[in-house]
C-alpha cells in the first residue's frame, strides 16, 4: 500500500485537505490497483478475500455527490470483481447512534450518507448482492451474513 495515497485519504477524511469529489474517488481507486495482483493472487489460491469498502462504496460516495457512476464502474472494471456484496443497510440516524466519535468528514454529513445509502440500495437489486438489515441486533446481524456467504457458497 502507497503511504502517501493513505495519508492524502486520511487527510480528505479529516477535513485537512479538500479534494473534489471525483479526485478523491480516484485516489480511492489508485490504493485498489495497488493490491489487484495481490488479490487476484489470493483468488488464484483459492483463498477467500473480504475487503471492507470496496468497488460499489466509490460508487455510492461517488454518486452521492455527483460523479458519475457508470465512470466510476468502468474506470474500476479492471479491478477483480466481487462476487458477493454484503450491504450492511441502515439509515443514517442508526449509524450516527452507533459510531458517536471519531466520525469522519462524512460520516458527520447527514444528507451525504442519506444519498450514499440510496445509491447502496440502487445498486443492491444487481445480482451478486445481500441486503442486510443491519438495524437489528449484532446476533441477528451475524446470522443474516452467515446466511448469505453460506448461500453464495452453495452450502445452504
Amino acid at each position: 500500500m502507497c503511504s502517501s495515497d493513505l495519508i492524502e485519504i486520511e487527510h480528505a477524511l479529516r477535513g485537512r485537505r479538500d479534494y473534489q469529489p471525483d479526485t478523491l474517488q480516484l485516489l480511492y481507486i489508485a490504493n485498489r490497483f495497488e493490491f489487484r495482483t495481490r488479490i487476484l493472487d489470493w483468488l488464484a489460491a483459492g483463498t477467500m478475500v473480504v475487503c471492507d469498502r470496496y468497488l460499489a462504496s466509490s460508487i455510492a460516495y461517488g454518486e452521492a455527490q455527483g460523479v458519475d457512476a457508470t465512470w466510476l464502474s468502468t474506470i474500476q472494471a479492471p479491478l477483480p470483481q466481487p462476487s458477493l456484496t454484503l450491504f450492511m443497510d441502515m439509515t443514517p440516524e442508526v449509524s450516527l447512534g452507533r459510531k458517536k466519535a471519531d466520525r469522519d468528514k462524512f460520516e458527520r454529513d447527514m444528507p451525504l450518507l442519506g444519498r450514499v445509502r440510496e445509491s447502496y440500495i440502487r445498486q443492491s437489486s444487481a445480482a451478486g448482492w445481500a441486503r442486510i438489515n443491519a438495524e437489528q441486533d449484532k446476533d441477528a446481524v451475524t446470522a443474516e451474513v452467515l446466511s448469505a456467504v453460506r448461500s453464495r457458497l452453495g452450502l445452504l
